[in-house]
């Protein structure tokens, strides 16, 4: 046993009296602060709601309240009825569910958005004073109504998840091959109330590669059929709360061997003094894009417009501009001068289709997506990438389930703002686990989608949380807010409030609530465009 240990000097002991009564000073305040703080909340008074730190970092019970911001979607293809509804001519019940089914796919993956085919060819998803009712819903060409409005039921839907709702359009199909080995439309099967049955200058009739047979086109070198076009995609836009418009890549056709598009006679009457065929039809096509910006903010200023091209513009080869491939080139092959687009600034968003693999010879990933980050440096046009989930378990590389994981690692080391997936049905399948070994990686929580800076902005005021409490299905949460559109909703988890949900309504349930231990929360709101508000005054629930 030691010697017992000699007196400590008087200053030494003075000093530890000193510190003692420190610390018990500072324990006693602490222990009526968070007296205090307890019966505020209880009470229903107000604390300094949405503290935030100074590094800018909204507080959450003195923890940082972190959340990503990341577009997550995936393409809800109707044409041809790859995805949606599953065979075209089904009752509305069963369309619905099969629409439901989507959407909580959606929402198990932590997507936050949907692309669905609303114009797949020259038709409508709704009920459309311009266009024919689609013939993969009802099953004919002959615009027959199906006694109920499925853009109306679909942007609901949509929405009671908090998934946005882009509205995908194909502008210039007309009409095509309805199944596989079928010839393509001629102008007197289409439906009698076709536009192109009207107006037979507006057609274009060029071969179909994908099928046998032909499709037919709006020409986009004639200026009433663009305007007609535009019109016919912006009465969605009036008429539904749609999030987004969106386009693919079907400008022009892309082109056949030895087949020129048939358009002559309206180049020789709409040539505005063009030379060159190739430079007027992407005028045609940089004129529907620009308007097309243009008419939807002046409709409604929080519709995000974006288009997902072919990935590659132009080759370094052919132009110095170009990207490190040797592939088809958009600019020249289908008149989609998308660069162009960019620098202009006429989307919010652009989602380049980058369909090849890393280390693929003639469009490498690993090039492509560089050169799609630096065309967008200095712009305030947001990159999201289109992934190829259609791909895995073809020969070579993607017969790796990890080619996916690695170009959404990739994406986020170029400072990508997010992805969109093709599509719904193979996210689905989830063919040789790509899907959970991608979203177990990347999207293993939620996430709200990115700001845009350019679209109206009014962060809401605090919600006012006015219930929390443990149930069977876990935390439930309510609470009261004003001029939000949407809701996210924190728990702190060790040093960090964490973003676990978002809702468009006055509640929700953390259905992941640890049972063993006291919870924290806050609720913030967010306005049309995504801007956040203050975080409201934290809440607990007993373990």
């Amino acid at each position: 046993m030691p010697a017992a240990a000699p007196p400590a000097p008087r200053f030494r002991r003075r000093r530890t009296q000193t510190l003692v009564a420190v610390v018990v000073s500072l324990a006693v305040a602490v222990a009526l602060g968070a007296w205090s703080l307890h019966g505020r909340v209880a009470g229903g008074g107000a604390l300094e709601q949405g503290d935030v730190a100074a590094s800018g970092t909204p507080i959450c019970a003195g923890r940082p309240a972190r959340a990503p911001r990341e577009l997550r979607g995936m393409w809800i293809t109707t044409v041809n009825n790859i995805d949606w509804p599953s065979r075209p001519g089904l009752p509305a019940e069963k369309v619905r569910a099969e629409f439901r089914s989507w959407l909580d796919l959606a929402v198990r993956r932590n997507h936050n958005a949907v692309f669905v085919h609303v114009r797949p060819s020259g038709d409508a998803l709704w009920p459309s004073r311009y266009a024919p009712w689609s013939q993969w819903l009802t099953g004919s060409r002959d615009g027959r109504d199906p006694g109920w409005d499925p853009m109306e039921f679909m942007v609901a839907e949509a929405h009671a998840r908090n998934l946005e709702f882009h509205a995908w359009f194909n502008p210039y199909r007309g009409g095509q091959p309805a199944t596989v080995g079928g010839p393509g439309p001629r102008l007197d099967q289409l439906a009698p109330t076709h536009p192109l049955r009207r107006h037979p200058d507006w057609v274009v009739t060029y071969p179909s590669a994908d099928r046998p047979g032909s499709r037919l086109y709006f020409n986009p070198g004639v200026p009433e059929a663009r305007k007609f076009v535009e019109d016919s995609m912006l009465e969605a836009v009036q008429r539904y709360d749609v999030d987004g418009v969106h386009f693919d890549d079907f400008f022009y056709p892309y082109p056949e061997a030895g087949q020129d598009f048939p358009d002559g006679a309206a180049f020789a009457r709409y040539g505005r003094g063009f030379a060159d065929k190739a430079d007027w039809r992407r005028d045609n096509v940089n004129t529907l894009v620009r308007e097309m910006s243009e008419r939807i903010k002046a409709i409604k200023p929080w519709v995000k417009f974006g288009i997902s091209p072919f990935g590659i513009w132009r080759n370094k080869r052919t132009d110095p501009a170009g990207s490190a491939t040797a592939g088809l080139q958009s600019y020249d092959d289908i008149y989609a001068d998308t660069r162009l687009w960019v620098r202009e600034q006429w989307l919010d968003y652009v989602v380049p289709q980058l369909y090849w693999h890393i280390g693929f010879g003639k469009a490498d990933y690993a090039k492509l997506l560089p050169w799609w980050a630096a065309t967008v440096r200095g712009t305030r046009v947001q990159l999201y990438i289109g992934q190829a989930d259609y791909r895995v378990g073809e020969r070579g590389a993607w017969r790796d389930p990890a080619e996916l994981d690695r170009q959404l690692a990739l994406n986020q080391r170029h400072g990508v703002n997010g992805s969109v997936h093709f599509s719904a049905k193979q996210v689905r399948a989830d063919k040789l686990g790509a899907v959970s070994r991608y979203s177990e990686a990347h999207y293993v929580g939620p996430a709200l989608v990115p700001t845009m800076a350019q679209l109206p902005a009014a962060p809401p005021a605090a919600p006012e949380v006015t219930d929390v409490r443990r149930a069977d299905g876990g935390v439930v949460l309510t609470w009261r807010g004003k001029g939000a559109a949407s809701f996210a909703v924190y728990r702190v988890d060790a040093e960090v409030a964490r973003l676990i949900g978002s809702a468009r309504g006055g509640g929700w349930v953390d259905r992941a609530a640890p049972a063993g231990r006291s919870l924290s929360y806050c609720v913030s709101g967010l306005d049309r465009s995504g801007n956040e508000g203050r975080l409201s005054t934290p809440v607990s629930v007993a373990a």
